[in-house]
């Protein structure tokens, strides 16, 4: 038993566990019931309940959610369409978020599919100074999927790795080879 001061009582009997309890006007807790013997401890339950429930509010404050936003691109972009495009891909950085960059091919579109790589790599150059390639593109069946997350505040982040991918590359990232 551990008394409400917190210090070790030694190994009490329940009855007296209990009736001790009830004398400070405290509630006794079984804090380790797979312990042998079991620890139990004389405490404020109603308080303690409280303390943990604001415990768990703060660290919920605290904690960073994550929100993926999505640009969806096509290899014959125009360039002022681009450069909105771009717009909003460094705004979405800026905000903290993480970037999805969908580079969608439409039929024979598929063909050309090193002008999309230079696309990619245009944007990931314009955009170098705020987010950072969470990892090198994945080809799906029409489309190339580029992530890129914001530079970490306060501190540096990792370095872009080299961003000359070519087409044998991205189609084994994309079938889970390396």
């Amino acid at each position: 038993m551990i008394g409400e001061d917190g210090k070790n009582r030694g190994e009490v009997p329940l009855k007296e566990a209990l009736k001790y309890a009830e004398e400070v006007g405290l509630d006794l807790v079984e804090v380790a019931p797979d312990a042998n013997p079991p620890v139990c401890k004389v405490m404020d339950y109603g308080k303690f309940k409280y303390e943990m429930k604001k415990k768990m509010q703060s660290a919920k404050k605290k904690q960073a959610q994550v929100v993926v936003k999505e640009i969806k691109l096509r290899p014959k972009i125009e360039e002022h369409d681009y450069q909105v495009k771009l717009k909003h891909l460094r705004r979405f950085l800026e905000e903290g978020n993480k970037v999805k960059v969908l580079l969608t091919f439409r039929g024979r579109e598929l063909v050309y599919i090193d002008k999309g790589m230079k696309l990619l790599e245009r944007i990931l150059k314009d955009v170098e100074d705020i987010g950072i390639q969470e990892k090198p593109p994945v080809k799906d069946e029409r489309a190339i999927l580029l992530t890129i997350l914001p530079h970490k505040k306060g501190g540096k982040s990792a370095k872009v790795k080299d961003t000359q991918w070519s087409k044998e590359e991205v189609q084994n990232n994309s079938e889970g080879k390396n």
